[in-house]
């Protein structure tokens, strides 16, 4: 379970933003450069630029710079962290629906009876 709701706060408000995603299953094949990343993308470098710096604060990306060239690559960790989060939470509401379809299943019998 992630110990810091700030950082989960963070993660999914970064991945509120479709552009972001869509850097997100970019980085998702492998590292690349801002150009990479703002290539398929309709918007001006800067705007990108602020985009990565969301998703980095967020812990789910991280740069080196290599020269002049900037790389991104996609921090996996931070993603099982958000996965484990989900699986907690489904997990819980599978309990619920079985409970409930015991309770369904027992309750079932009676109501023919009366």
């Amino acid at each position: 379970m992630i110990h810091e709701p700030a950082a989960l706060d963070q993660m999914f408000q970064a991945l509120s933003d479709r552009s972001r995603r869509g850097m997100i299953d970019r980085l998702g094949r492998g590292p690349a450069s801002v150009s990479d990343l703002a290539g398929p993308l309709s918007m001006a470098l800067p705007t990108v630029m602020k985009h990565l710096a969301v998703l980095e604060k967020s812990g789910l990306v991280r740069s080196e710079k290599s020269g002049r060239v900037r790389t991104y690559r996609l921090q996996t960790e931070a993603l099982a962290q958000m996965e484990r989060w989900l699986a907690e939470r489904k997990a819980s509401w599978n309990r619920t629906f079985d409970r409930l379809e015991q309770f369904l299943a027992d309750d079932q019998p009676e109501r023919r009876t009366t």
